[in-house]
């Protein structure tokens, strides 16, 4: 008589660490060569001028799609916790969901921890957009531009990144939910960082910067972690 099977299961193998690595250096280069082409000023031109951001304050931009987003993003780690309490589907074990709960928020503490001590101000606290800052690259740490600063890189955009996570974990025991999870994901970030770049918010290197510290930090996670290390 065979045992009933269980509703925690071993993954399949999954992606190796060598297309992990790639991914994640590929994608630290693309970042660095945004940062290298100085375009994030430029690109901020196009949404405001010395009378701020038109789009600051607009329905689409403030409510739906930020205020929106912390919602939605709530409500993702509320269905993370509940499934990690009690397993929507069978696949990853408890102790591997709740794990992966604990990524997710640690992605949505690292920014903000990064923030408090970055003196990067917001594009709308430039002194050209109405505000009384000076621009200067974040790569010029120590070196204040005359504003508020705390704006690098972006919180908002890991509403979206920091659930890279999920897809982590259920890569190796579902790929096609995996993988549209990813997707959704990177669309949702893409609409959170157009968002907050149109309200001059932030620039779109902080949200580049933001998925990039997200995913480093889910692929290194299930790599390092030996909950992991049958299900990676």
């Amino acid at each position: 008589m065979t045992a009933p099977a269980s509703t925690e299961t071993l993954a399949r193998p999954a992606p190796g660490w060598r297309r992990d690595l790639t991914v994640t250096v590929l994608a630290l280069a693309a970042v660095l060569a945004w940062d290298l082409t100085g375009l994030d000023l430029p690109l901020t031109r196009l949404w405001g001028d010395a009378g701020g951001f038109p789009w600051r304050d607009q329905v689409l931009t403030a409510i739906i799609v930020h205020e929106g987003g912390r919602w939605l993003a709530g409500l993702g780690l509320a269905v993370l916790a509940w499934d990690a309490w009690r397993p929507l589907r069978p696949g990853p074990t408890r102790a591997q969901r709740a794990a992966t709960l604990a990524f997710v928020v640690a992605s949505m503490a690292l920014v903000p921890l990064h923030k408090r001590i970055s003196l990067t101000s917001c594009p709308w606290s430039l002194r050209e957009f109405g505000g009384v800052a000076e621009y200067v690259s974040h790569w010029l740490p120590g070196v204040a531009d005359g504003g508020p600063g705390g704006c690098f890189p972006s919180g908002h955009a890991v509403a979206a990144f920091g659930f890279f996570a999920v897809y982590f974990l259920w890569r190796g025991h579902r790929p096609a939910p995996a993988r549209a999870v990813l997707a959704a994901v990177l669309v949702a970030g893409a609409l959170f960082a157009w968002a907050q770049l149109a309200r001059g918010a932030h620039y779109l290197s902080h949200s580049l910067w933001s998925a990039w510290l997200c995913w480093a930090l889910a692929a290194l996670g299930f790599r390092c972690v030996p909950l992991f290390s049958r299900a990676t």
